[in-house]
C-alpha cells in the first residue's frame, strides 16, 4: 500500500493540478468572484508549491491549511475576495503585511506593477522569499520584520493589504496610503471583520465593513495597542 500511494501522490501533484486549479476557480465564481483577472490568474498559479508537501492534495480545497509557525495560508476564496474588493491594475505599487506562504503575493505579483511584503516570522519569510525567486516573480519584493510601520521608503502605496488581523489598523499604514488608495484588512480580536479604508485625493478617509472572518492575528507592536 505504501508504495502505491507514493507511486499515486507524483501523478496528482503534477498531472491532476490544472484540474483541481480549474475546480477551485469555478468554485470561487459560483460564489460571486467577478474580476476575470483574478480568476484567471488563480487559474494558472501552483497553489500546490506554497503548501507543506504532506497538504498538497488539498491545496486546492477552499478553505485555510496550516504553514507551520502557527500561521496559515488563506481560502482561496478569501484571497479572489480581498484582491477584488481592492480593484488593483497594472499601474498600482501594493504594499501586503504578512507574507505568509506568499500566495497572496503571488497572486498580486501577477495584477499589479510591484509589491512590497513584510513577514515577521523568519521562517516563512526564508521560505516565501526562495519560492517567489523560484517562480520568477521579480516584481515582488520579501522584507523579514514587522510590518506595523510599513515601508516608509517605498510609500506611498496604492493599496495595502493585511493578511493577518490586528486590534485596529497601525496608523503608520493609513499614513502610507496614497491618495485615492485602497487598504483592506481583518480587524479585530476574536470577532473579526474585514475592513476596507478608502482615502480620497485629499487625504480624507473612510472606513467600510465587510465580511466576518477569522484571521491568525498580527504579532508584534500591533499587540501593543
Amino acid at each position: 500500500m505504501k508504495l502505491l500511494a507514493l507511486l499515486f501522490f507524483p501523478l496528482l501533484t503534477f498531472a491532476d493540478m490544472q484540474k483541481e486549479r480549474t475546480e477551485m476557480v469555478q468554485v470561487i465564481k459560483d460564489y460571486g468572484i467577478k474580476d476575470k483577472n483574478i480568476l484567471k490568474v488563480m487559474s494558472s498559479i501552483p497553489r500546490h508549491l506554497f503548501v507543506p508537501g504532506y497538504l498538497k492534495l488539498a491545496a486546492y480545497a477552499d478553505r485555510p491549511l496550516p504553514i507551520g509557525e502557527g500561521q496559515t495560508i488563506s481560502q482561496p476564496y478569501i484571497v479572489a475576495y480581498m484582491t477584488e474588493q481592492l480593484n488593483v491594475s497594472k499601474k498600482h505599487i501594493v504594499l501586503e503585511i504578512g507574507t505568509g506562504s506568499g500566495y497572496q503575493a503571488a497572486v498580486l505579483g501577477e495584477l499589479v506593477k510591484k509589491v512590497y511584503t513584510i513577514e515577521i516570522v523568519e521562517n516563512l519569510c526564508k521560505r516565501s522569499t526562495k519560492l517567489l525567486k523560484k517562480l520568477n516573480y521579480k516584481n515582488v519584493k520579501v522584507f523579514c520584520g514587522d510590518g506595523y510601520g510599513g515601508r516608509p521608503k517605498y510609500a506611498p502605496f496604492d493599496r495595502i493589504i493585511l493578511t493577518a488581523a490586528p486590534p485596529k489598523i497601525p496608523r503608520p499604514l493609513i499614513d502610507q496610503l496614497a491618495p485615492n488608495g485602497l487598504l483592506i484588512a481583518p480587524v479585530g480580536v476574536g470577532y473579526q471583520q474585514i475592513v476596507i479604508i478608502k482615502k480620497d485625493a485629499k487625504g480624507k478617509t473612510v472606513k467600510s465593513k465587510l465580511l466576518p472572518v477569522r484571521f491568525v492575528p498580527m504579532t508584534g507592536k500591533a499587540q501593543d495597542e
